[in-house]
Protein backbone atom coordinates (compact mmCIF):
# COMPACT_ATOMS: atom_id res chain seq x y z
CA UNK A 1 0.00 0.00 0.00
CA UNK A 2 2.84 2.42 0.82
CA UNK A 3 4.75 1.64 -1.83
CA UNK A 4 1.53 2.26 -4.46
CA UNK A 5 1.14 5.74 -2.71
CA UNK A 6 4.88 6.33 -3.29
CA UNK A 7 4.57 5.33 -6.77
CA UNK A 8 1.25 7.24 -7.77
CA UNK A 9 2.66 10.52 -5.56
CA UNK A 10 6.19 10.49 -7.89
CA UNK A 11 3.94 10.13 -11.06
CA UNK A 12 1.69 13.61 -10.07
CA UNK A 13 5.27 14.68 -8.86
CA UNK A 14 6.01 14.10 -12.37
CA UNK A 15 3.38 15.22 -14.52
CA UNK A 16 2.92 18.12 -12.22
CA UNK A 17 6.50 19.27 -13.24
CA UNK A 18 6.18 18.20 -16.71
CA UNK A 19 3.30 20.44 -16.76
CA UNK A 20 5.27 23.48 -15.39
CA UNK A 21 7.77 22.77 -18.08
CA UNK A 22 5.61 22.62 -20.89
CA UNK A 23 3.45 26.17 -19.79
CA UNK A 24 6.85 27.81 -18.66
CA UNK A 25 7.68 27.37 -22.39
CA UNK A 26 4.62 28.00 -24.32
CA UNK A 27 4.90 31.82 -22.11
CA UNK A 28 7.63 32.23 -23.12
CA UNK A 29 7.30 31.42 -26.20
CA UNK A 30 3.90 33.43 -26.40
CA UNK A 31 5.51 36.42 -24.61
CA UNK A 32 8.66 36.35 -27.56
CA UNK A 33 6.33 36.27 -30.22
CA UNK A 34 4.31 39.26 -28.42
CA UNK A 35 7.35 41.99 -28.26
CA UNK A 36 8.83 41.04 -31.36
CA UNK A 37 5.57 41.50 -33.22
CA UNK A 38 5.02 44.92 -34.53
CA UNK A 39 1.66 45.44 -32.47
CA UNK A 40 2.43 43.46 -29.39
CA UNK A 41 -1.31 45.23 -28.22
CA UNK A 42 -3.22 44.30 -31.05
CA UNK A 43 -1.64 40.49 -30.98
CA UNK A 44 -2.45 40.32 -27.13
CA UNK A 45 -6.29 41.51 -27.29
CA UNK A 46 -6.36 38.59 -30.44
CA UNK A 47 -5.04 36.37 -28.00
CA UNK A 48 -7.19 36.72 -25.44
CA UNK A 49 -10.35 36.87 -27.60
CA UNK A 50 -9.24 33.65 -28.92
CA UNK A 51 -8.91 32.45 -25.15
CA UNK A 52 -12.85 33.85 -25.02
CA UNK A 53 -14.21 32.48 -27.80
CA UNK A 54 -12.77 29.02 -27.28
CA UNK A 55 -13.57 28.56 -23.42
CA UNK A 56 -17.33 30.11 -24.86
CA UNK A 57 -17.36 27.57 -27.75
CA UNK A 58 -16.30 24.57 -25.09
CA UNK A 59 -18.78 25.59 -22.61
CA UNK A 60 -22.24 25.85 -25.48
CA UNK A 61 -20.93 22.63 -27.60
CA UNK A 62 -20.46 20.43 -23.75
CA UNK A 63 -24.24 20.15 -23.64
CA UNK A 64 -24.91 19.38 -26.87
CA UNK A 65 -22.51 16.64 -27.04
CA UNK A 66 -23.82 14.93 -23.57
CA UNK A 67 -27.35 15.24 -24.70
CA UNK A 68 -26.75 13.84 -27.86
CA UNK A 69 -28.81 12.74 -30.46
CA UNK A 70 -30.18 15.86 -32.86
CA UNK A 71 -29.00 18.44 -30.19
CA UNK A 72 -25.62 17.46 -31.20
CA UNK A 73 -26.23 18.24 -34.83
CA UNK A 74 -26.03 21.37 -33.92
CA UNK A 75 -22.08 21.42 -32.72
CA UNK A 76 -21.41 21.74 -36.23
CA UNK A 77 -22.85 25.07 -37.38
CA UNK A 78 -21.59 26.15 -33.54
CA UNK A 79 -17.88 25.44 -34.29
CA UNK A 80 -18.22 26.51 -38.34
CA UNK A 81 -19.07 30.23 -37.37
CA UNK A 82 -16.39 29.78 -34.30
CA UNK A 83 -13.82 28.87 -36.86
CA UNK A 84 -15.36 31.77 -39.32
CA UNK A 85 -14.40 34.26 -36.39
CA UNK A 86 -11.00 33.65 -35.78
CA UNK A 87 -10.31 32.76 -39.48
CA UNK A 88 -11.30 36.86 -39.87
CA UNK A 89 -9.60 37.66 -36.39
CA UNK A 90 -6.09 36.25 -37.64
CA UNK A 91 -6.47 36.40 -41.21
CA UNK A 92 -3.37 39.04 -41.38
CA UNK A 93 -1.16 36.28 -39.20
CA UNK A 94 -2.15 33.48 -41.15
CA UNK A 95 -1.16 35.24 -44.35
CA UNK A 96 2.30 36.25 -43.33
CA UNK A 97 3.19 32.91 -41.39
CA UNK A 98 2.39 31.66 -45.23
CA UNK A 99 4.26 34.49 -46.83
CA UNK A 100 6.77 35.54 -44.65
CA UNK A 101 9.40 33.04 -45.59
CA UNK A 102 9.17 33.15 -49.18
CA UNK A 103 9.44 37.30 -48.28
CA UNK A 104 12.63 36.54 -46.30
CA UNK A 105 14.76 35.13 -49.19
CA UNK A 106 14.97 38.63 -50.32
CA UNK A 107 14.48 41.04 -47.51
CA UNK A 108 16.38 38.56 -44.71
CA UNK A 109 14.25 38.38 -42.78
CA UNK A 110 12.64 39.97 -39.74
CA UNK A 111 15.48 40.29 -37.11
CA UNK A 112 16.28 43.73 -36.53
CA UNK A 113 19.41 45.44 -38.58
CA UNK A 114 22.57 45.96 -36.27
CA UNK A 115 22.45 49.35 -34.50
CA UNK A 116 25.57 51.43 -36.11
CA UNK A 117 27.02 54.81 -36.41
CA UNK A 118 26.29 57.13 -39.06
CA UNK A 119 28.27 59.92 -40.14
CA UNK A 120 26.43 60.94 -43.61
CA UNK A 121 25.42 64.13 -41.90
CA UNK A 122 28.74 65.38 -39.88
CA UNK A 123 30.33 64.66 -43.68
CA UNK A 124 27.89 67.13 -45.50
CA UNK A 125 28.08 69.59 -42.51
CA UNK A 126 32.08 69.24 -43.35
CA UNK A 127 31.58 69.26 -46.55
CA UNK A 128 29.82 72.98 -46.29
CA UNK A 129 32.41 74.48 -44.66
CA UNK A 130 30.57 74.28 -40.65
CA UNK A 131 33.41 72.29 -39.48
CA UNK A 132 32.50 73.48 -35.60
CA UNK A 133 28.93 71.33 -36.38
CA UNK A 134 30.83 68.30 -38.07
CA UNK A 135 32.54 68.26 -35.31
CA UNK A 136 29.76 68.04 -32.58
CA UNK A 137 27.90 65.36 -34.49
CA UNK A 138 30.67 63.12 -34.44
CA UNK A 139 30.93 63.48 -31.51
CA UNK A 140 27.15 62.76 -30.61
CA UNK A 141 27.47 59.49 -32.75
CA UNK A 142 30.64 58.73 -30.64
CA UNK A 143 28.77 59.00 -27.55
CA UNK A 144 26.56 55.66 -28.62
CA UNK A 145 29.44 54.20 -29.94
CA UNK A 146 32.12 55.03 -27.97
CA UNK A 147 34.88 52.59 -29.47
CA UNK A 148 34.02 52.93 -33.37
CA UNK A 149 37.29 53.74 -35.18
CA UNK A 150 36.00 55.19 -38.14
CA UNK A 151 34.31 58.08 -36.53
CA UNK A 152 37.27 58.57 -33.78
CA UNK A 153 39.59 58.69 -36.98
CA UNK A 154 37.03 60.92 -39.12
CA UNK A 155 36.94 62.91 -36.05
CA UNK A 156 40.53 63.29 -35.53
CA UNK A 157 40.78 64.09 -38.99
CA UNK A 158 38.18 67.05 -38.49
CA UNK A 159 40.50 67.99 -35.64
CA UNK A 160 43.65 68.29 -37.84
CA UNK A 161 42.33 69.22 -41.39
CA UNK A 162 39.67 71.75 -40.23
CA UNK A 163 39.66 72.82 -36.59
CA UNK A 164 43.64 73.12 -36.93
CA UNK A 165 43.79 71.10 -33.74
CA UNK A 166 46.67 68.77 -34.09
CA UNK A 167 47.17 68.17 -29.88
CA UNK A 168 43.66 67.38 -29.80
CA UNK A 169 43.70 65.06 -32.78
CA UNK A 170 46.59 63.13 -31.12
CA UNK A 171 44.33 62.98 -27.73
CA UNK A 172 42.07 60.92 -30.07
CA UNK A 173 44.73 58.81 -31.75
CA UNK A 174 45.76 57.77 -28.07
CA UNK A 175 42.07 56.86 -27.27
CA UNK A 176 42.24 54.67 -29.89
CA UNK A 177 45.67 52.83 -29.38
CA UNK A 178 43.90 52.41 -25.48
CA UNK A 179 41.22 50.61 -26.47
CA UNK A 180 41.79 47.15 -26.67
CA UNK A 181 39.30 45.68 -29.05
CA UNK A 182 41.17 47.15 -32.12
CA UNK A 183 42.92 45.07 -34.64
CA UNK A 184 46.77 45.90 -35.11
CA UNK A 185 46.18 46.90 -38.52
CA UNK A 186 43.69 50.03 -37.24
CA UNK A 187 45.96 51.08 -34.76
CA UNK A 188 49.18 50.84 -36.98
CA UNK A 189 46.76 52.60 -39.44
CA UNK A 190 45.92 55.44 -36.64
CA UNK A 191 49.63 55.66 -35.43
CA UNK A 192 50.89 56.08 -39.33
CA UNK A 193 48.43 59.06 -39.95
CA UNK A 194 49.21 60.76 -36.86
CA UNK A 195 52.54 60.32 -37.95
CA UNK A 196 51.62 62.24 -41.22
CA UNK A 197 50.43 64.85 -39.53
CA UNK A 198 53.12 65.69 -37.42
CA UNK A 199 55.32 66.05 -40.71
CA UNK A 200 52.96 67.69 -42.90
CA UNK A 201 52.01 70.13 -40.27
CA UNK A 202 54.34 70.77 -37.73
CA UNK A 203 58.08 69.67 -40.11
CA UNK A 204 58.35 67.72 -36.70
CA UNK A 205 60.70 64.54 -37.75
CA UNK A 206 61.01 63.63 -34.14
CA UNK A 207 57.84 63.25 -33.49
CA UNK A 208 56.91 61.33 -36.55
CA UNK A 209 60.00 59.22 -35.35
CA UNK A 210 58.49 58.67 -32.04
CA UNK A 211 54.87 58.05 -33.39
CA UNK A 212 56.31 55.04 -35.84
CA UNK A 213 58.76 53.66 -32.76
CA UNK A 214 55.44 52.86 -30.80
CA UNK A 215 54.24 51.14 -33.80
CA UNK A 216 57.91 48.82 -33.29
CA UNK A 217 57.41 48.68 -29.99
CA UNK A 218 53.67 47.44 -29.71
CA UNK A 219 54.06 44.92 -32.43
CA UNK A 220 56.96 43.56 -32.76
CA UNK A 221 58.53 41.13 -35.11
CA UNK A 222 55.04 42.20 -37.83
CA UNK A 223 55.02 43.43 -40.94
CA UNK A 224 53.69 46.78 -38.84
CA UNK A 225 56.74 47.06 -37.37
CA UNK A 226 59.11 46.23 -40.63
CA UNK A 227 57.01 48.80 -42.60
CA UNK A 228 57.53 51.69 -39.34
CA UNK A 229 61.20 50.89 -39.61
CA UNK A 230 61.28 51.66 -43.21
CA UNK A 231 59.61 54.58 -42.56
CA UNK A 232 61.53 55.90 -40.14
CA UNK A 233 64.77 55.25 -42.48
CA UNK A 234 63.40 56.97 -45.54
CA UNK A 235 62.43 60.13 -43.05
CA UNK A 236 63.56 63.43 -44.76
CA UNK A 237 65.30 66.01 -42.85
CA UNK A 238 63.90 69.11 -41.36
CA UNK A 239 65.56 71.17 -43.92
CA UNK A 240 63.83 69.19 -46.76
CA UNK A 241 60.52 69.14 -44.64
CA UNK A 242 60.22 72.76 -44.38
CA UNK A 243 61.43 73.67 -48.70
CA UNK A 244 58.31 73.27 -50.39
CA UNK A 245 56.94 75.82 -48.06
CA UNK A 246 59.52 78.21 -49.18
CA UNK A 247 59.31 79.78 -52.32
CA UNK A 248 61.34 78.76 -55.03
CA UNK A 249 63.36 80.54 -57.39
CA UNK A 250 63.82 79.51 -60.61
CA UNK A 251 66.60 81.15 -63.21
CA UNK A 252 65.88 80.98 -66.89
CA UNK A 253 68.55 80.29 -69.27
CA UNK A 254 67.87 81.15 -72.74
CA UNK A 255 67.74 78.11 -75.03
CA UNK A 256 70.15 77.13 -78.23
CA UNK A 257 69.04 79.44 -81.25
CA UNK A 258 68.23 77.53 -84.54
CA UNK A 259 67.85 74.21 -83.05
CA UNK A 260 66.97 72.19 -86.23
CA UNK A 261 70.28 73.51 -88.04
CA UNK A 262 72.86 71.95 -85.26
CA UNK A 263 74.64 68.86 -86.28
CA UNK A 264 73.04 66.46 -84.04
CA UNK A 265 76.15 65.65 -82.13
CA UNK A 266 75.95 69.40 -80.83
CA UNK A 267 72.74 68.97 -79.56
CA UNK A 268 72.27 70.03 -75.96
CA UNK A 269 72.13 66.32 -73.65
CA UNK A 270 70.54 65.67 -70.36
CA UNK A 271 72.62 66.07 -66.98
CA UNK A 272 74.19 62.95 -66.41
CA UNK A 273 73.43 61.52 -63.05
CA UNK A 274 76.73 60.55 -61.34
CA UNK A 275 75.83 56.52 -60.29
CA UNK A 276 78.86 56.18 -58.70
CA UNK A 277 78.30 58.69 -55.92
CA UNK A 278 74.58 58.14 -55.68
CA UNK A 279 75.32 54.77 -55.26
CA UNK A 280 78.43 55.29 -52.32
CA UNK A 281 75.90 57.45 -50.65
CA UNK A 282 73.26 54.67 -50.59
CA UNK A 283 75.50 52.28 -49.17
CA UNK A 284 76.40 55.10 -45.96
CA UNK A 285 72.44 55.07 -45.68
CA UNK A 286 71.98 51.65 -45.62
CA UNK A 287 74.91 50.90 -42.88
CA UNK A 288 72.36 53.49 -40.53
CA UNK A 289 69.48 52.12 -41.79
CA UNK A 290 69.73 48.82 -43.12
CA UNK A 291 65.80 48.60 -43.24
CA UNK A 292 65.09 51.06 -46.04
CA UNK A 293 63.76 49.25 -48.65
CA UNK A 294 63.48 51.77 -51.16
CA UNK A 295 67.18 52.62 -50.89
CA UNK A 296 68.19 48.88 -51.00
CA UNK A 297 65.97 48.68 -54.29
CA UNK A 298 67.63 51.74 -55.89
CA UNK A 299 71.67 50.54 -54.93
CA UNK A 300 70.37 47.11 -56.74
CA UNK A 301 68.98 48.93 -59.95
CA UNK A 302 72.65 50.73 -59.86
CA UNK A 303 74.51 48.01 -59.66
CA UNK A 304 72.59 46.08 -62.41
CA UNK A 305 72.34 49.11 -65.04
CA UNK A 306 75.66 51.12 -64.06
CA UNK A 307 78.12 48.49 -62.64
CA UNK A 308 76.58 45.81 -64.42
CA UNK A 309 76.52 43.79 -61.72
CA UNK A 310 74.02 41.40 -61.56
CA UNK A 311 75.64 39.78 -58.56
CA UNK A 312 75.63 42.49 -56.33
CA UNK A 313 72.24 43.65 -57.54
CA UNK A 314 70.54 40.37 -56.88
CA UNK A 315 71.95 40.22 -53.48
CA UNK A 316 70.13 43.49 -52.66
CA UNK A 317 67.40 42.49 -53.43
CA UNK A 318 66.88 38.89 -51.73
CA UNK A 319 68.02 40.54 -48.64
CA UNK A 320 64.52 42.24 -49.28
CA UNK A 321 62.75 39.58 -50.77
CA UNK A 322 63.62 37.14 -47.80
CA UNK A 323 63.27 39.39 -44.99
CA UNK A 324 60.74 38.36 -42.39
CA UNK A 325 57.23 40.05 -42.60
CA UNK A 326 57.17 41.59 -45.66
CA UNK A 327 54.28 42.38 -47.35
CA UNK A 328 52.64 40.13 -50.05
CA UNK A 329 52.95 43.06 -53.28
CA UNK A 330 56.52 44.16 -52.03
CA UNK A 331 57.97 40.69 -52.35
CA UNK A 332 56.01 40.49 -56.04
CA UNK A 333 57.32 44.02 -57.13
CA UNK A 334 61.06 42.36 -56.47
CA UNK A 335 61.15 39.41 -57.70
CA UNK A 336 59.39 40.93 -60.87
CA UNK A 337 62.17 43.70 -60.52
CA UNK A 338 64.82 40.76 -60.54
CA UNK A 339 63.15 39.37 -63.41
CA UNK A 340 63.53 42.65 -65.35
CA UNK A 341 66.68 42.97 -64.72
CA UNK A 342 68.02 39.94 -65.22
CA UNK A 343 66.29 40.04 -68.58
CA UNK A 344 67.67 43.25 -69.39
CA UNK A 345 71.16 42.05 -68.85
CA UNK A 346 70.98 38.65 -70.86
CA UNK A 347 70.35 36.23 -68.13
CA UNK A 348 70.13 32.99 -69.48
CA UNK A 349 66.30 31.28 -69.81
CA UNK A 350 66.54 28.49 -66.77
CA UNK A 351 67.63 31.69 -64.12
CA UNK A 352 64.90 34.20 -65.37
CA UNK A 353 62.03 31.34 -64.71
CA UNK A 354 63.29 29.95 -61.23
CA UNK A 355 62.87 33.66 -60.48
CA UNK A 356 59.15 33.66 -61.62
CA UNK A 357 58.79 30.58 -60.69
CA UNK A 358 59.14 31.65 -56.90
CA UNK A 359 56.19 33.84 -57.46
CA UNK A 360 53.83 30.98 -58.36
CA UNK A 361 55.46 28.58 -55.28
CA UNK A 362 54.96 31.24 -52.86
CA UNK A 363 51.44 32.62 -53.91
CA UNK A 364 49.73 29.49 -55.42
CA UNK A 365 46.53 30.13 -57.12
CA UNK A 366 47.29 34.12 -56.56
CA UNK A 367 46.30 36.96 -59.60
CA UNK A 368 50.46 37.47 -60.10
CA UNK A 369 51.05 33.71 -59.75
CA UNK A 370 49.09 33.66 -63.28
CA UNK A 371 50.45 36.46 -64.38
CA UNK A 372 53.90 34.83 -63.73
CA UNK A 373 52.82 31.88 -65.09
CA UNK A 374 51.84 33.71 -68.16
CA UNK A 375 54.77 35.89 -68.50
CA UNK A 376 56.92 32.25 -68.41
CA UNK A 377 55.25 31.08 -71.01
CA UNK A 378 56.13 33.53 -73.32
CA UNK A 379 59.57 34.12 -71.40
CA UNK A 380 61.62 32.60 -74.39
CA UNK A 381 60.06 35.11 -76.89
CA UNK A 382 60.77 38.02 -74.19
CA UNK A 383 64.40 36.98 -74.43
CA UNK A 384 64.50 36.62 -77.90
CA UNK A 385 63.34 40.04 -78.50
CA UNK A 386 65.62 41.74 -75.64
CA UNK A 387 69.02 39.79 -77.12
CA UNK A 388 67.87 40.67 -80.79
CA UNK A 389 67.65 44.75 -79.78
CA UNK A 390 70.26 44.80 -77.05
CA UNK A 391 73.23 46.52 -78.32
CA UNK A 392 76.88 45.22 -78.96
CA UNK A 393 79.79 45.30 -76.03
CA UNK A 394 82.53 46.27 -77.24
CA UNK A 395 84.72 45.58 -73.99
CA UNK A 396 83.96 45.49 -70.52
CA UNK A 397 85.96 46.26 -67.39
CA UNK A 398 86.01 45.95 -63.68
CA UNK A 399 85.47 49.40 -61.72
CA UNK A 400 87.04 49.12 -58.23
CA UNK A 401 83.36 50.22 -57.03
CA UNK A 402 84.15 49.68 -53.53
CA UNK A 403 80.37 49.03 -52.65
CA UNK A 404 80.53 45.05 -52.06
CA UNK A 405 79.14 45.41 -48.21
CA UNK A 406 76.14 44.78 -47.34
Amino acid sequence: MFAMSVSHFLKLAFNGLLLVVVTGFLGWHFIRIIRNSEDPKLLTFKWVLTAAVAVAVTVTVRPLVNAGGAAAAYTIPIATVAGLFLAFVWRKSLAELIANPFANLYTGGSAPPEARPVYSHAIALRKRGQYQQAFNTVRKELDKFPGDFEGQMLLADIQTENLNDLPGAAITIERICNQPDHPPRNVALALNTLADWYLKYYQDRNAARETLQRIIDRFPESEFALLSSQRIASLASTEHLIAPHDRKKFTVVEGVQNLGLLDPKFHPQPANIDAAKEAAELVEHLKMHPLDAEAREKLAVIYADHYNRMDLATDQLEQLITHPNQPQKRVIHWLNLLTDLQIRHDANYDTTRATLQRIMDLFPGSPPAEIAANRIALLKLELKARHTNSPVKLGAYEQDIGLKTK
